[in-house]
Formats: structure tokens, C-alpha cells, sequence
């Protein structure tokens, strides 16, 4: 559901009672706790129970599990979830009420109000940026508020209210929100087509990315990963309007430099390299991260950039991007068993596939790595299916199970064949499971000693995992 932002954005404090549709959600949920903890009455509903819903029960929120009109109750102001449709009960009992109804990126925006915002933006790679700088500037002593599209390993939580001046915010561009925040400093991690079903082409989407480089105060700075083609070219728009860039990556470029990247095991490291003053000296020692892959390094150097730009010491913000240990569905280690370890991501395009499925393959030493797969969304996968099913080619035995709907209608001529069918490996590697319920006895029955089991998508393959552990725990003796 789309709905306006208003002219006039109200601080959190001047909402009323709150009631969040879809208040299970990632973005929903950071907002409701950061509302909690500051004493707003909340309220919310979701189609399933979940433990994000225990937590904000826990937190004094009254939660409901399905929707209807009732549910509203004595509510001022309704957030309501992208995902949720028109004819929602609550939503309609509002709007005939004449209460508030405000789209998550205005529920987002009421609780930055009086914070120095820090938006991490970017087609891949925003919640573990989010995360990382949350953790940086942690260490660094600024406890700042946060909100995350996961829920961080340390904290258990996907949002924090900070008693410093600090907002680190990760900034969804799917539905247009992250033009709606006035960031006094900003992250693109990159810039590659998606979320067409909103923008419409992909001309569209890069031109939200340069709109977005004028809500960033002009007294702040841009961090931008300059190894990628679509944040290069941003970063040279935002200098031409005299913003002030940082640029991030392996590139000969980039302000601030990684090299000599090592991958060992579940670790990744890099030296780092810095071309400019402001920052520090030219040698900056050598960034560590408890997690794999190279996109990582990527992420946390963003974050290092921001957390060296407002003034903040290298050595603690080293020190805390060390000691992260990751966001919920981002290379979550889910457990291991009968010698088979079990991985869950959340990749759901290309570029992020092929991002999880190279770490996942450093972690997997040598071990094979045996993925499933859903995809998410009928458009995303209309449109990437073929490129999504080339990337899982990486892996050497693929389970893709059929489409997500989320907030779209099925149709019949997308489903997860489009993948399946365009997955490089010989067709008795690849398994096309349509029914999820079908999906962990498939792994299992793929799988063995020593092999690496990886489920990715959006939506609610997150299960598979603990199923797939379950049925391994059941067959102890499982040889090679």
C-alpha cells in the first residue's frame, strides 16, 4: 500500500497513541521499539506470530495476531507496513475514523526529529552497513539510536534509543522512503536496478539515488563505494553540487583504500589505505571482521569512512568492527549437524547471491555447498529470474523453491522455473521443489558430510534451516 507523506512531519512525541499494520515487519518493529523505550503508547498487529512480537509485548506494546477494525481501538496515528493492502481492516476503520495514516518512512522520519541522521542507502548490502556502523560508533562511545533491518547478534534487536545525537538509520529505497530523511551524512553502498515494480524502469530508479544526494545537509558528506559503476557515478554528481564525498573500495580512487584482502574460514581481513588527510595518516592498519566475504569488507569500510568523518577515533572503531558478529539473515549461522553446517541469508538479488555464495564457499573450505533458494517477488523475478538462476550456478547443488508473493499477485507464467531452468549445472544438481513444506527433506536428501547448506531469499525460506537441523538430527550416522 502506498500512502502520502505529509507536508509536516510530527515529532514522535506529538503522535498520540501509535497502532503499527505489520508491526512483525524489520521496519515497523525498529520503529515501534524505539517508540517503547520512549514512552509512546503502541500498539500494532501482524498476520503471524512471531518472536518480534513477543519481544514488543515484552517492551509493553499491545500486539495482535490478524487484523480487524477492533484492533485500531483508541489509536491517534496508524504506520502502516508496504506490504499490507487497501482494503485492510484496521486501515479502513482509520481512514473512515479520520485518524492519522502515515506510510513507515513518515513513522521512521517522526522518531529522527532532533538527531543527526546517518542513512546508509544502496541497492545490496544496508542492513549489515547499519549494523556495522551501529557498532563502530558503539565502540567509539557515541551510543547512538539506531534502526536496522535485522536483528544485530550483540543486541538481539533490530533498533535502539540512544542517549547521544546520533541517528544511524538504514534507508529503503524500494518504495521511495529514503527520500523522505534529511541525513546530515549518507552511505551508498552501490547502485544497481531493482524494485522496478515501484520506479518502472531502471532509469527511474538511478534518478531517486541522485535526488536523494540533495536531501543530505550540505554541511555533511556522502560515503560511496567507488568500485561500483551506479555509486561512482553518483559520487561525481554529489561533488559537482559541492557535497563532500569519501570514497570506499579496492579502487585506486577511493579515499579510503582496502588491500590485500585474506578470506580464512568464517574471517575476512583487509589493510587500508587512506588518500585523504581528513581521515588519517596513509596507513591505517589493517581491518578485521569476524564475518566472510568481500562485500563485508566493503560494508564495514563504509562504515569505518563515516565514523573517521564526524571525528571519531580510528582504534575504537576498528575495535568495534571487529567485534561484530552479524545481523539476523545475513550469513547467519543457523547451526550444524550430523557434520553438515546450516547458513541463512537473506540475498534475494543477483548481485547478492553471488556476493553470500562466494563467502559461503570460503566458509565451506572444502566442503560442498548445497543452496535453496526462493524467490521474492513476481516482478523482481520476471525480470532477474534468468540472472538469479546464473548466480546460484556457483554452488554445487541447487534447490529453488517457487515464488514469494509478498505484496504482489501470483502469476502463473513466473515461477521458480524461470531460475531453476537457467542454473548452469547439470540438470540432476538442480531441484525445482515448488512447496517450501518440500524444500528441507530436498536439502537433506542433497547434502552430506562436510558439506555447507545455505538458504537464501527474502521471505520465509528463513525456515528451512532449523527444518533441515531437525531432520539431520534424526540421522546421526549420516556418512559421506
Amino acid at each position: 500500500m502506498r500512502l502520502p507523506v505529509p507536508e509536516e512531519l510530527l515529532p514522535a512525541d506529538r503522535l498520540g497513541r501509535v497502532h503499527f499494520v505489520g508491526i512483525g515487519g524489520a521496519g515497523l518493529s525498529a520503529i515501534a521499539r524505539i517508540m517503547l523505550a520512549r514512552g509512546i503508547p503502541v500498539s500494532g498487529s501482524d498476520g503471524n506470530d512471531s518472536p518480534t512480537l513477543h519481544a514488543l509485548r515484552a517492551r509493553g506494546a499491545v500486539v495482535h495476531v490478524g487484523h480487524a477494525a477492533e484492533h485500531v481501538g483508541d489509536a491517534d496515528t496508524l504506520v502502516v507496513s508496504t506490504a499490507v493492502r487497501e482494503d485492510n481492516p484496521e486501515v479502513v476503520e482509520a481512514q473512515r475514523r479520520g485518524l492519522r495514516v502515515l506510510p513507515r518512512s513518515a513513522g521512521l522520519a517522526s522518531v529522527m526529529l532532533g538527531k543527526r541522521v546517518l542513512a546508509v542507502a544502496g541497492t545490496h548490502g544496508k542492513t549489515t552497513t547499519t549494523a556495522l556502523l551501529t557498532m563502530a560508533l558503539q565502540a567509539a562511545g557515541a551510543d547512538p539510536t539506531y534502526a536496522v533491518g535485522g536483528d544485530l547478534a550483540q543486541t538481539g534487536a533490530n533498533a535502539a534509543d540512544g542517549a547521544g545525537d546520533l541517528f544511524v538509520a538504514e534507508a529503503d529505497e524500494s518504495d521511495g522512503a529514503f527520500l523522505v530523511y534529511a541525513p546530515f551524512a549518507a552511505v551508498v553502498t552501490n547502485v544497481e536496478a531493482d524494485h522496478l515494480d515501484h520506479f518502472g524502469s531502471e532509469q527511474a530508479y538511478r534518478a531517486a539515488f541522485s535526488a536523494f544526494l540533495d536531501r543530505i545537509d550540505p554541511t555533511g558528506f556522502l560515503v560511496c563505494c567507488v568500485d561500483d559503476p551506479g555509486a561512482a557515478d553518483l559520487a561525481l554528481q554529489a561533488r559537482a553540487r559541492g557535497l563532500k564525498v569519501i570514497g570506499v573500495g579496492e579502487s585506486e580512487v577511493a579515499d579510503l583504500r582496502l588491500v590485500d584482502l585474506r578470506f580464512e574460514g568464517r574471517s575476512s581481513s583487509a589493510a587500508l589505505l587512506c588518500r585523504d588527510p581528513s581521515l588519517g595518516p596513509e596507513d591505517l592498519g589493517r581491518l578485521v571482521l569476524q564475518i566472510p566475504g568481500r562485500h563485508y569488507l566493503l560494508d564495514a569500510a563504509a562504515a569505518l569512512a563515516v565514523g573517521l568523518g564526524l571525528g571519531h577515533g580510528l582504534e575504537p572503531l576498528l575495535a568495534g568492527l571487529a567485534s561484530y558478529a552479524g545481523t539476523a539473515r545475513r550469513m547467519e549461522a543457523k547451526g550444524e549437524a550430523a557434520g553438515i553446517r546450516v547458513y541463512d541469508s537473506y540475498a534475494h538479488h543477483p548481485q547478492e547471491i553471488a556476493g553470500d555464495l562466494q563467502a559461503a564457499r570460503a566458509v565451506a573450505g572444502t566442503g560442498r555447498l548445497v543452496v535453496a533458494f526462493q524467490p521474492h517477488l513476481v516482478s523482481r523475478t520476471r525480470i532477474f529470474g534468468a540472472e538469479m538462476g546464473r548466480a546460484l550456478g556457483a554452488a554445487d547443488e541447487v534447490v529453488v523453491a517457487d515464488v514469494y508473493l509478498a505484496r504482489e499477485d501470483a502469476d502463473p507464467a513466473v515461477t521458480g522455473v524461470l531460475v531453476a531452468d537457467a542454473v548452469p549445472l547439470e540438470p540432476s544438481r538442480v531441484h525445482y521443489v515448488p512447496d517450501l513444506d518440500d524444500v528441507a527433506a530436498a536439502l537433506v536428501a542433497a547434502a552430506r558430510h562436510g558439506d555447507l547448506v545455505l538458504t537464501l531469499g527474502a521471505g520465509t525460506i528463513t525456515r528451512v534451516g532449523p527444518q533441515v537441523l531437525a531432520l539431520l538430527g534424526a540421522e546421526p550416522t549420516r556418512g559421506a
